[in-house]
């Protein structure tokens, strides 16, 4: 999975914190925490960029720090004005379901089948959770 270089910004006195990806153009996103900044701007910049492909438009490679420094021209605006950090915001798959091949233990396997109707459901659910609790800012 690929993932783009996001700059995130505390503003003082509003309570939050702003994303910006110098790579995706008009990208932004942002929340009143953290952790909430990285969830909406994963989920967001999925979406931005599904929208750009709808339109056409082209989805820019993801570059280096080196690189967005050297050739984003508000690099050195941000560099001088602004109190940031850098991180990674992941780009997700297009939503959709996708059949996996799971070996779990046969106990836990039976626990699971007694509380739920539906296996993948529950799976999904958990993941869902355990993500909720995870920020996730760098991607490998």
């Amino acid at each position: 999975m690929k993932s783009y270089i996001a700059f995130f910004e505390y503003v003082p006195g509003e309570n939050g914190f702003g994303v910006i990806v110098p790579d995706i153009p008009g990208f932004s996103s942002g929340g009143d925490t953290y952790e909430e900044s990285v969830k909406n701007a994963t989920e967001g910049l999925a979406s931005h960029i599904d929208v750009m492909k709808e339109h056409g438009e082209k989805i820019t490679a993801p570059r280096t720090l080196e690189q967005i420094k050297k050739e984003w021209q508000n690099w050195k605006e941000w560099e001088k004005k602004y109190d940031f950090h850098i991180g990674h915001i992941p780009v997700l798959p297009p939503y959709g379901t996708q059949k996996v091949l799971l070996s779990i233990d046969t106990a836990l396997v039976a626990r699971i089948d007694r509380v739920a109707k539906n296996r993948s459901a529950f799976f999904a659910s958990a993941a869902e959770r355990f993500f909720e609790e995870k920020t996730i800012v760098s991607a490998p």
